[in-house]
């Protein structure tokens, strides 16, 4: 995954194309369908955070790691990193749009665990009144 883009990393010469192909890299990584290229991309992403030269890379970089983490099932690390994107850019509509995403996701998954609960405390007290009924 990303051997072109890794090959692009190497053979950039200035900061600023080594940032961009090391971008075009982590975009490429934290889209992959395999979880290990996510998490590489995620790795990448997070120790080139404090060499970010502008606002506009941070948000960038920001967002990307969410769509990394959010690909992983960490919705609410996810939902955490597009609220400082939003801090940088209020109005970027893409990271809006996902944030609603991921937390239309963390609501879906709250509802299913509570009624995963609620079966699992219904088979308890279930079984709990069949005991009883029995020793009578």
């Amino acid at each position: 995954m990303g051997a072109g883009c890794e090959r692009e990393v190497a053979e950039s010469g200035s900061q600023e194309q080594q940032s961009e192909s090391l971008m075009r890299l982590s975009w490429a990584l934290v889209h992959s369908r395999q979880p290990e290229d996510v998490n590489r991309g995620i790795a990448m992403l997070e120790a080139s955070l404090d060499g970010s030269s502008s606002p506009l890379q941070t948000r960038e970089k920001l967002y990307l790691l969410a769509v990394g983490y959010y690909r992983n099932g960490n919705y609410s690390k996810s939902r955490q990193l597009l609220e400082h994107c939003l801090e940088i850019a209020p109005d970027w509509r893409q990271a809006l749009t996902f944030k609603k995403v991921v937390e239309d996701r963390i609501a879906k998954d709250g509802v299913i665990g509570i009624g995963i609960a609620a079966i699992a405390v219904g088979l308890l007290v279930g079984g709990i009144a069949a005991l009883a009924a029995r020793k009578k």
